[in-house]
């Protein structure tokens, strides 16, 4: 049985005396679920509880203007990743180090890495990881049907979408075109792949004194291994339990393999705090392939790092503080 290490905690006076904002687009919410961002609002409610329970002085807010002008704080949590405008995962890590402010997550360079799924792939093959063919189309530029690893079913989206905002598919290279088109009309770039059957590996990844450590591997097993999950699905604004469940990854023979690219991998992106590597594991034909990195990654409760939490041993409170802790103790904030 894997021994999982205790949480970090962080200590009493830093709990009386550090200045922490927390950054969140739900952040003043009361934590219903929302109309477009589904569960995300929820999530951001039950993250601002447990920051209350851990800091005595804790600020709360929603706009990246707080950060224009230095905020009277010490730390930086934000999960105001997704901005509305390209690359807006970079923001928030930039307008700290514009004020030497110290936060939580990997750098600018590194979310902008992780969130380009095509440098991701790029970094992953380079390591040796199994990664399927692929093709960028960057908007303003060619869209070559010759780059295009055209197969019976394509997969085209935006290349830095969450969730699967904007998926889409095709059978043929007309539709893949179109979709390629769609995408740079809404003002993204679009990454084109095949689609691979089978079901999503979430390995959750945790620093703890600098160092990697995995935490218990989940699996969204698919009823129907062609399924093409959908944005509404995983903000659970649709019906999805009938498509697909979140259940424990263990036991599997590809379980080692997995945790063997994932650590290879992570080495590319420390120091990091938290992020949530995914593969295609096609069970049936026992073929394995890395899909991409997500630092910063969803935390809650109900989702694949609070589940893994569980089995780990932690409860989510500790999730957080382990995962504040940490950062902290790199930044010089705690001992």
């Amino acid at each position: 049985m894997t021994q999982y290490p205790a949480p970090l905690t962080i200590d009493a006076k830093t709990r009386e005396t550090l200045k922490v904002l927390f950054l969140a687009k739900h952040a003043l919410g009361d934590g219903s679920l929302h109309p477009e961002d589904g569960n995300h609002a929820v999530y951001h409610n039950e993250v601002r509880t447990i920051l209350e329970g851990l800091f005595d002085n804790l600020q709360v807010g929603n706009q990246y203007a707080m950060l224009f002008d230095p905020p009277e704080v010490d730390f930086v949590f934000s999960l105001l990743n997704r901005g509305g405008f390209v690359n807006s995962e970079m923001l928030v890590p930039l307008l700290c180090n514009r004020r030497n402010l110290p936060y939580l997550g990997g750098s600018p360079i590194l979310r902008g890495l992780s969130d380009d799924k095509h440098l991701s792939k790029l970094v992953a093959r380079a390591r040796g990881l199994p990664t399927a063919d692929w093709a960028i189309y960057r908007k303003g530029g060619p869209v070559d049907e010759k780059l295009c690893p055209m197969a019976e079913r394509m997969v085209i989206k935006p290349n830095a979408s969450s969730a699967s905002w904007g998926v889409r598919d095709a059978g043929d290279w007309a539709g893949v075109r179109d979709a390629v088109a769609a995408i740079h009309e809404e003002g993204h770039d679009a990454i084109v792949e095949p689609f691979l059957t089978g079901s999503d590996v979430e390995v959750p990844v945790v620093t703890i004194h600098g160092k990697p450590v995995i935490l218990p591997m989940m699996l969204f097993e698919q009823a129907d291994p062609t399924h093409l999950r959908t944005y509404w699905e995983k903000r659970d604004l649709v019906e999805r339990a009938s498509k697909y469940e979140l259940v424990d990854f263990d036991g599997s023979p590809f379980e080692a393999a997995i945790a063997g690219h994932t650590a290879n991998l992570a080495q590319e992106f420390v120091p990091f705090d938290y992020g949530r590597y995914e593969f295609r594991l096609d069970q049936d034909k026992g073929e394995l392939n890395f899909l991409e990195v997500n630092l910063n990654c969803n935390l809650w409760s109900q989702k694949v790092f609070g589940r893994s939490a569980v089995r780990a041993g932690w409860t989510q409170e500790q999730l957080i503080e382990t995962i504040v802790a940490e950062s902290l103790r790199s930044h010089g904030l705690m001992g």
